[in-house]
């Protein structure tokens, strides 16, 4: 399975914007997909998750509140919809796929995208 993302680019603070992550190659339906992030300088960090079904949502602390994962398992596809950006959410952006949800907490992933960068300035 290969993984591509899009819709990263420049906002200011306060705006939104919404990532996609669309896989090819194999059905992801029963897979649990994720993101993760990683700014300049700074370690990976587990952004948010969701189970194969849709049911089940995890965030990382801080964008609990601000970002919303789903997805649409007819078109292959997970979303990352980010509200009230903050400079501190600049970062390049992976989507990741793994068999179970659990293995995001673990911060593990099977498959992961090529990223695409969030520039927010204030």
């Amino acid at each position: 399975v290969q993984l591509v993302e899009s819709g990263g680019g420049l906002v200011q603070a306060g705006d939104s914007l919404r990532l996609s992550c669309a896989a090819s190659g194999r059905t992801v339906s029963n897979w649990a997909l994720g993101w993760f992030r990683q700014a300049p300088g700074k370690e990976r960090e587990f952004v948010a998750a969701v189970s194969w079904s849709g049911s089940s949502t995890f965030y990382g602390d801080s964008v609990k509140g601000r970002f919303t994962i789903s997805r649409d398992n007819a078109k292959n596809t997970v979303y990352l919809q980010m509200n009230k950006l903050k400079p501190e959410d600049t970062a390049v952006y992976y989507c990741g796929a793994n068999p179970a949800v659990a293995a995001f907490l673990g911060e593990y992933v099977e498959v992961w995208g090529q990223g695409t960068l969030v520039t927010v300035f204030s």
